[in-house]
């Protein structure tokens, strides 16, 4: 088993088991950091759905208050007018059958791809190479879509897309350690708020089973919901 360090060995001793308050989560999760770098804030919920059952899926996109704390690199599927409105948005690239090649070739060094709607008959057979990475453009998740200008605007500004895992998870990216403890604590809250929003009604029982903060080399805390 390998050695703890000093700094996880002093953080898992501050560790407590319940659940605390989102205001109360924060300042503890923050306590933690003893870090040379800014941690990035996830949140992990753990959903009482099925599934299997497509009418249970929660997935979406929201565009947390304060951002993410991160530049995220946005690349576009688009032509003419809308190709020149997602540059003019500030795109970091935006192509047709040039971007299918790059991405066909093993390209994948962006956190967003979004495609103009007359574009998805060069995007669906990149599926294969998208799909695993959370990256294929979709209308439900707002990626496939006129107004390209608008949704890469949105991922500059930290807009965060989430789908429930086979395990009824859903993992997120909140904000930095560095974040102030009430921006920190109002990212949280408008992402819980989102899920609770999306609720499918075929789910009957305990929705939210379990809400979990972490930095990247922190301890656990476990958020009431």
């Amino acid at each position: 088993m390998a050695k703890k360090s000093k700094r996880l060995r002093a953080a898992l001793a501050k560790v407590v088991p319940e659940s605390l308050p989102l205001a109360e989560a924060v300042a503890k999760l923050q306590s933690y950091d003893a870090t040379k770098f800014d941690q990035t804030v996830e949140i992990a919920i753990r959903l009482g759905i099925d599934n299997t059952q497509a009418d249970q899926i929660v997935r979406g996109s929201i565009v947390l208050p304060h951002g993410i704390g991160k530049q995220q690199r946005v690349v576009v599927f688009a032509k003419g007018p809308a190709a020149e409105e997602a540059k003019e948005a500030g795109a970091d690239f935006v192509g047709d059958d040039d971007l299918a090649k790059k991405i066909k070739d093993g390209w994948t060094e962006f956190d967003a791809c979004i495609a103009a709607p007359d574009m998805m008959k060069l995007v669906g057979p990149l599926g294969r190479v998208l799909g695993p990475r959370g990256l294929m453009p979709s209308p439900r998740a707002g990626t496939v879509t006129p107004e390209v200008g608008k949704t890469v605007q949105e991922y500059k500004a930290g807009k965060v897309e989430f789908r429930n895992d086979k395990a009824g998870v859903i993992h997120a990216v909140v904000g930095k350690a560095s974040f102030e403890p009430g921006k920190l604590a109002e990212n949280i809250q408008a992402f819980v708020d989102k899920i609770d929003s999306l609720k499918p009604a075929a789910v009957k029982g305990t929705y939210f089973r379990g809400t979990y903060l972490s930095a990247t080399m922190s301890p656990s805390v476990r958020l009431a919901v």
